[in-house]
């Protein structure tokens, strides 16, 4: 039996009955699960789509680890070589994932800026519409602000967790303080508003939380650097959360070190171009979808040599 062939036999057991079409076979979209076989997948190219719901990634082992199991998954790696990857099952089980984490009390002046503008918010929401912030940002992010006390002259954004409850908060000065940002003494080791993520849609990974709004579905980092055992890492290898990188043009050593260790979990990973911006956040958000739409893919064994022979 040939290696394609193995391949087929795989995927077949994971996904159900093909049909072939030259170089592709066509399975039931798991995703749709359109009553046609709809789920085209190309093994030589390493790629799939779904011609009716658009399902569709650059990596066919994806297939195998969200609709698989982990005979399926194993059998797969080895082979195509990849045994150096297939236990990421036990490093990050459902158990490992449950981390307590105190609720963060959001300041006791905070007013809300979702149900109108209030004249004690004037600046702040100038400041807010010169970012391109929109009222229907300032709804979904649960933007406020505080006029007084400890945060004073500060936009808050704050952060829910899974189960709804405030995990951190961005308090950003609008009236020129010298100290731009002033936040909460909380672990970063959270997912910003996580309550709010699709793990099943892609998702990019920015800088802060402007970026962030920008970006659409995405997690700002707050200038942390990921370590594997990071929450946010976790939760994307767990999912299989396909990754578009979009960090600001100076943060290029942070960057790398993120996309080294998702590559080592085979996440689907893209780089979105940020230049000509001094962040995301300053971007018009259609320009950015553009950009978005002609991100680079990320070939784990390419981006690693290139950056062997670089360091040489």
């Amino acid at each position: 039996m040939s290696n394609r062939q193995k391949k087929l036999k795989i995927l077949s057991d994971a996904l159900g009955y093909s049909s072939n079409q030259g170089d592709e076979f066509l399975f039931a979209c798991p995703s749709c699960k359109h009553h046609k076989r709809k789920l085209s997948v190309n093994i030589a190219k390493n790629v799939y789509q779904c011609w009716v719901c658009d399902y569709k990634g650059r990596n066919v082992r994806r297939l195998i680890r969200r609709h698989g199991n982990f005979t399926h998954l194993q059998r797969w790696d080895e082979l195509t070589g990849r045994k150096d990857i297939a236990q990421f099952e036990d490093l990050f089980s459902t158990e490992k994932l449950v981390e307590t984490h105190e609720p963060v009390e959001l300041p006791e002046s905070f007013q809300s800026l979702a149900n109108g503008i209030p004249r004690s918010a004037i600046t702040a929401w100038r400041y807010l519409r010169r970012r391109g912030i929109t009222e229907a940002d300032v709804l979904k992010w649960k933007i406020g602000f505080c006029f007084t006390g400890e945060y004073r002259n500060r936009i808050i954004i704050p952060s829910f967790d899974d189960e709804g409850d405030c995990s951190y908060f961005i308090a950003r000065s609008y009236n020129g303080d010298s100290y731009k940002y002033k936040n909460p003494r909380s672990s970063k080791n959270i997912v910003f508003n996580e309550l709010y993520v699709d793990w099943n849609e892609d998702l990019t990974i920015v800088e802060g939380v402007f970026d962030a709004i920008v970006a659409g579905n995405s997690v700002p980092i707050m200038g942390s650097t990921l370590r594997s055992d990071a929450r946010l890492i976790q939760k994307i290898v767990y999912n299989d959360t396909p990754v578009y990188m979009a960090l600001d043009p100076d943060a290029r050593e942070k960057e790398n070190r993120i996309i080294e260790t998702l590559l080592r979990y085979d996440i689907e990973l893209y780089k979105i171009d940020v230049s000509g911006y001094e962040d995301v956040g300053t971007m018009p958000k259609e320009v950015f979808q553009e950009r978005k739409q002609n991100a680079s893919f990320i070939d784990r064994d390419d981006y690693l040599l290139m950056n062997l022979l670089s360091a040489v």
